[in-house]
């Protein structure tokens, strides 16, 4: 595979590079970008020669530091010493997983587990804890919950509802607009709405969580753009990964992976609150099956 010392992918502080971008100003970009593609360089940088480096300001550097979740610039430049010192070990290896059309099949099978793992680890790194708490409890306690996904995320919705349902709580799938806003204005309070949503501006999306979002009910967005319109409608906004696109591997397949894990978090949670319920639940389903199968 083509090494690249400066592509790395498996650390925190590149999920929320790419999680934040979107949001920050451009030469806030500038700098961030600059800290994720070489932290060892970055971090022998005083605040004054990155903002040389970047061609922006000292107030700029600060501005994004705190953005990246830390105090202020000599955190950060702590933190990006440890990622570099990471790298030096070994432990977080620089290769490009893009996949080209003459690859062998071995090499695609590698270079896609490891950008699932990636993903994932990304995913985990930026996912708002106190958001995944509040939906979960939300979920736990639900009369009623709605999930509106389209395609790929249409899947990932379908997903959770069949999990939801197996715990014995009463969830539906919506991949129909129509069908998705018909029901959203029977939601209420006490009631979730959940709308997946990888650009975060699929608007069969987005207006039955607004209607659900009007008619009182809780509402989540699982999306990879927490700037997004579909968050304006969202009580709890749980980010995903920012995915990584090529020409073979378009953006509905790689950003499904940290859908589904969002969605796992979402289901282990309730059923952990549940637990009184969703255990017997579990378990009959569990022996129906086997039933079936015995047959």
């Amino acid at each position: 595979m083509t090494q690249n010392v400066k592509e790395i992918f498996g650390n925190s502080l590149a999920a929320k590079v790419r999680t934040l971008a979107p949001s920050m100003t451009r030469s806030m970009q500038r700098v961030a970008e600059a800290v994720a593609k070489d932290p060892a360089g970055c971090a022998a940088l005083t605040v004054t020669g990155l903002a040389e480096l970047t061609g922006t300001s000292e107030a700029t550097v600060v501005r994004t530091a705190r953005i990246l979740g830390y105090p202020g610039y000599r955190d950060l430049r702590l933190a990006l010493a440890g990622l570099a010192a990471q790298q030096a070990s070994g432990r977080a290896p620089a290769i490009t997983t893009d996949i080209a059309v003459d690859d062998p099949i071995a090499d695609v099978v590698t270079k896609l587990a490891y950008d699932e793992q990636q993903t994932l680890a990304d995913t985990a790194a930026g996912l708002d804890t106190v958001q995944l708490a509040a939906a979960v409890s939300a979920l736990a306690g639900a009369r009623r919950t709605d999930v509106y996904g389209i395609g790929a995320s249409g899947l990932v919705a379908q997903d959770l509802t069949q999990k939801l349902l197996r715990i014995g709580l009463m969830a539906h799938a919506h991949s129909d607009p129509h069908l998705a806003v018909t029901n959203a204005v029977q939601l209420r309070a006490g009631d979730v709405a959940i709308a997946i949503t990888h650009s975060g501006s699929t608007g069969d999306v987005i207006e039955p969580l607004r209607v659900a979002f009007e008619h009182g009910a809780t509402t989540v967005a699982i999306t990879g753009r927490p700037d997004g319109p579909v968050t304006q409608y969202a009580d709890h906004v749980l980010t995903t990964s920012t995915a990584r696109e090529s020409e073979l591997r378009p953006a509905a397949m790689s950003s499904r992976t940290s859908q589904l894990l969002v969605v796992d978090c979402l289901f282990v949670g309730v059923a952990q609150q549940t637990y009184d319920t969703a255990g017997p639940a579990l378990a009959a389903s569990y022996e129906a099956l086997a039933h079936r199968h015995r047959r």
